[in-house]
């Protein structure tokens, strides 16, 4: 078996490759002056792993190229981050269900699919060959234990991202609830625990992904001002869009943490072993 990456999954592929105990091969890749791209894996085996975060058109095309590139192989495809898997319905006509149409693209060549805490799980239903999705709340609940909070309350965003904040809470015991939203007037609207008090307590706020940081950057102030003696956030897919990162820095979180299926300087959570583990079975 070997492993194979996009140019930016090189570091969970690196990863994925030493819990698997394989190596990992040397991909070589190229722009033409008119833009085509071009791919070479150095070294093909039986049995081919792709790690592909597609977290732009261009780690898209250099996907579909590898997969191309491993015909005849037993080839396992893992997409940590799926790029468009939110756009999963058609809300005007003449829109396309992006979610639907990448996965058809990216079945061609797989002999199966591995995705990382994908936003709606229906989306699997799209790929042409066997696809599951893995969850690595525990690994974020890991991460949230070696900050030594005495009692920390793991806050979902909103009642949708509750059984993630479950699934994170419940590798330390933790308490968990999630946000809710109250409308006070026409402009404005308040953000708190539906069930427990945030005061004196050390609030993290997990999501599957931080895409541009306003809400929780809201709800990290609102609950600040209810009492909260710290508030942190961590996510799955940190995507950071529209100044994310700093727009939470600048809301005085006192920690931003994803994972490594988009490499960020905030990549504290490792999918790898979770990955490792899911590919070995």
């Amino acid at each position: 078996m070997k492993v194979i990456y996009t140019e930016k999954s090189q570091l969970l592929a690196a990863r994925v490759a030493e819990n698997l105990g394989c190596k990992i091969a040397e991909v070589k890749y190229n722009t033409f002056p008119d833009g085509e791209q071009y791919v070479r894996v150095m070294d093909l085996d039986d049995e081919m792993v792709i790690v592909a975060s597609t977290v732009d058109a261009g780690s898209v095309l250099q996907a579909v190229l590898m997969l191309d590139a491993c015909e005849g192989r037993n080839t396992t495809l893992v997409l940590p981050y799926m790029g468009y898997a939110r756009q999963d319905k058609r809300f005007n006509e003449g829109e396309p269900i992006s979610a639907r149409a990448l996965a058809r693209i990216l079945s061609e060549g797989a002999s199966r699919i591995f995705t990382v805490n994908i936003h709606d799980p229906s989306v699997l239903s799209h790929f042409k060959c066997p696809a599951q999705n893995l969850t690595i709340a525990p690994k974020v609940g890991e991460y949230i234990k070696t900050m030594n909070l005495a009692d920390p309350l793991v806050l979902a965003p909103d009642d949708g991202a509750w059984e993630f904040a479950k699934g994170v809470a419940s590798f330390g015991g933790w308490d968990c609830d999630h946000l809710d939203k109250t409308r006070l007037s026409g402009s404005e609207v308040k953000m708190a625990p539906k069930h427990l008090e945030a005061n004196g307590r050390d609030c993290i706020i997990v999501d599957d992904i931080i895409a541009t940081g306003g809400s929780m950057a809201t709800a990290a102030g609102m609950l600040k001002e209810q009492g909260a003696t710290s508030v942190r956030a961590a996510g799955v897919h940190g995507v950071f869009a529209s100044g994310g990162y700093v727009k939470l820095m600048q809301a005085g979180l006192a920690d931003v943490a994803s994972s490594d299926t988009i490499e960020r300087a905030s990549s504290k959570i490792t999918a790898s072993t979770v990955i490792a583990d899911a590919v070995r079975r």
